[in-house]
């Protein structure tokens, strides 16, 4: 690759410099490359976990139902849904530094307007100017060390990068738990804001540029076409849990958003430039593995909405106790993303994968069966199963996926799983909670207690069906065959190793 254009730390000059990454041990300057910005996305997965123990506090403080309170986690994926169609163009125009500091920007503004919010629209309010920085974060952090690193070696990168970020879901609800308990919900988000704050000051003075930049030129029309497609989609499908499947502002914004979406593809497939290459889906590995942990992220949406309901309605605990549950199903990422990097790179995707999932599947369709009766240790290691099973799967599945795309796609190609993760998590969202709510309410003679726990027991039930059919395609469709490095080509990929830029 050649000179890159960009921001430094003191100006907008550059000095590019190739960096043909070898297969030796990772270099001190590239690990706290990509170190920064994995610190943004922690706090972007700090915030979306956070927020988990806190649901049943806000029904309470601003009097709104289960239909309604899981707008503050889906509000996050329809904004996410709306930005992650330019994440790749915004990763191609815009140097890494001037991303991440903007980004950081707005997600410290919504922080703020959280913690002030007079009434649960500001609140909501708040929560889309968190996302709107989270869509940026979170994709950095998907295409950074995939660039940084060749591709032989970015499963034990993204496995350890798997452990900062399995921290945030893991420190998350024991953290907010506490802090709800002793002072409310409020201080929970100022809590958040030194930390903002902290990141920004680390990453003036270490962060670099990553990556190629293009100078796209911004379609419009494409952009509004997006906007309305996932937007009207992601609308519709998290508002049918608290309207109805009938009503016209469900099924109106859904047809829309359809409609749009078929515009935007083929408007894409005619520009020069587009938005969004849909290209990278006639990749056939990357489109097995984007379907594959599309299906993962919708089945495992369950436990964010519904389980903090049923810990405190049907087993009666608080919110601190809430949090000490989620906390092994968090923190097993914490160690299992690093193994799973390493078998990834040392045996291909086939094993780890079908073997997360089974246990993925596995879990959810034992936590199909809790009732009023359910000891709390048996739900804490179920989740945790659960999402051992998650972090086996999730991670080598993308990164084989990605891997099969050249450097200059991988952007895209993240932007186009991402899309697609979070318009299937919006509709898995709606139907759990339309399940949950449905089945609650018809066994309401049973006690709230009780019909909670059937309500939440059949949830987990259709997140286990959906596991199951990720599970039969990952056997289907992943093979272990794993590419070998060409003579004279030391890590064994077809383009250029990614490029970082440094002040000179």
């Amino acid at each position: 690759m050649g000179a890159l254009e960009g921001s430094t730390k003191g100006d907008d000059s550059i000095v590019g410099v190739n960096a043909q990454v070898s297969a030796s041990k990772a270099t001190r300057h590239e690990i706290i490359i990509v170190g920064v910005v994995v610190a943004g996305a922690f706090l972007a997965l700090l915030n979306q976990t956070v927020m988990s123990p806190a649901l049943p506090g806000l029904m309470q403080t601003f009097g709104v139902g289960a239909g309604d309170a899981q707008w503050v986690t889906s509000i996050y994926m329809l904004v996410n849904g709306i930005m992650v169609p330019i994440s790749g163009y915004l990763i191609d125009k815009f140097s890494t530094r001037r991303l991440f500091f903007a980004s950081l920007a707005v997600f410290a503004a919504g922080t703020v307007l959280c913690a002030v919010a007079p009434s649960f629209g500001v609140l909501l309010a708040g929560r889309v100017l968190q996302a709107a920085g989270a869509g940026v974060q979170l994709p950095l952090v998907a295409v950074v060390p995939m660039l940084v690193f060749p591709p032989e070696k970015r499963g034990t990168a993204m496995g350890m990068a798997g452990i900062v970020m399995s921290a945030g879901p893991a420190v998350g609800p024991v953290a907010g738990g506490a802090i709800i308990d002793a002072f409310g919900w409020r201080l929970m988000f100022w809590a958040i804001v030194p930390l903002v704050l902290i990141i920004a000051v680390a990453s003036w003075f270490l962060l670099d540029n990553v990556g190629e930049l293009k100078d796209p030129r911004l379609d419009l029309p494409s952009v509004l076409l997006s906007t309305v497609a996932f937007g009207g989609m992601l609308y519709g499908f998290s508002s049918a849990s608290s309207l109805g499947w009938g009503s016209p502002l469900v099924v109106a914004p859904i047809a829309v958003g359809v409609v749009a979406l078929v515009a935007f593809v083929r408007r894409q497939r005619r520009l020069s430039e587009p938005l969004l290459r849909i290209d990278t889906l006639k990749t056939p590995v990357f489109r097995s593995a984007a379907i594959l942990v599309t299906l993962i992220n919708a089945a495992a949406a369950v436990t964010n909405v519904t389980l903090p309901i049923y810990l405190q309605t049907s087993l009666g605990v608080s919110a601190f106790e809430t949090g000490m549950i989620m906390l092994p199903a968090a923190a097993v990422g914490i160690f299992i993303s690093p193994v799973s990097g390493i078998v990834f790179d040392r045996f291909g995707p086939r094993g780890i994968g079908i073997a997360g999932l089974a246990l993925f599947t596995g879990a959810l369709a034992a936590l199909s069966q809790v009732n009023v009766g359910t000891s709390v240790l048996v739900v804490t290691v179920l989740c945790a199963l659960q999402a051992s099973g998650q972090a086996l799967a999730n991670m080598p599945l993308n990164t084989w996926g990605v891997n099969a795309l050249p450097n200059d796609m991988i952007a895209h190609g993240n932007a186009v799983a991402n899309t697609g993760r979070q318009v299937a998590g919006a509709i898995s969202t709606a139907l759990i909670v339309t399940v949950m709510t449905g089945v609650t309410a018809s066994n309401a003679a049973a006690g709230v207690q009780a019909s909670t726990a059937q309500g939440v027991g059949v949830a987990y039930g259709v997140c286990a069906a959906i596991s199951a059919v990720a599970l039969a395609l990952c056997v289907a469709k992943v093979r272990a065959a794993k590419r070998r490095a060409p003579e004279g080509r030391p890590c064994g990929c077809e383009m250029e190793c990614g490029t970082i830029e440094k002040e000179a």
